[in-house]
């Protein structure tokens, strides 16, 4: 049986916190044997099925410019994908980049666009994600966010072979 494939869009942090974020993923995931993965925002979320990938996220990113979105904490949930993370304030700018998004793609999805970055995926205790969110701090209060990726995985992200299945298919630089 073929798993069902995701085509997921990605805003990723320009430098220099794409290497701050790289490292503290990498570094996280040497201590808790955890995927390491590329740091991003997810933008919205589709069925792989019948998409354009690479036009779909031209036509979206034409006249998209970097973001700058302010952090508001780090945060820990049950969610393996959101094991812990950056939350950062809602920014009417990325709702209507996600919402182009959905409105360009065949398959429409009711993805709701929550600005966060991940740090870790893992199946952790309640009590060691709240005392990994409360040691971890921040050299910054905001991020520039200066490119979107279309990544394809599985639909179902829950272990670390999930993770490491996802390939990028397009990916274009905001410049406007």
């Amino acid at each position: 049986m073929k798993k069902e494939k995701i085509l997921t869009f990605w805003l990723l942090p320009a430098e220099p916190a794409r290497t701050f974020f790289s490292n503290l993923i990498a570094e996280l995931a040497a201590r808790f044997d955890a995927p390491i993965f590329e740091p991003h925002v997810t933008l919205y979320v589709t069925s792989a099925e019948n998409e354009d990938a690479a036009g779909l996220l031209a036509r979206a990113a034409a006249n998209a410019k970097p973001y700058r979105l302010r952090i508001t904490g780090i945060d820990y949930s049950d969610e393996f994908t959101k094991t812990v993370f950056v939350q950062f304030q809602s920014d009417a700018g990325l709702s209507e980049l996600s919402a182009q998004l959905r409105a360009a793609s065949a398959s429409k999805n009711d993805y709701k666009l929550n600005p966060h970055l991940s740090l870790i995926y893992k199946t952790m205790s309640e009590e060691r994600k709240a005392d990994l969110a409360r040691s971890l701090t921040l050299p910054f209060t905001e991020v520039v966010f200066d490119s979107v990726k279309a990544v394809i995985s599985p639909a179902e992200i829950k272990s670390r072979e999930d993770v490491e299945a996802w390939r990028r298919v397009a990916e274009e630089k905001l410049t406007r």
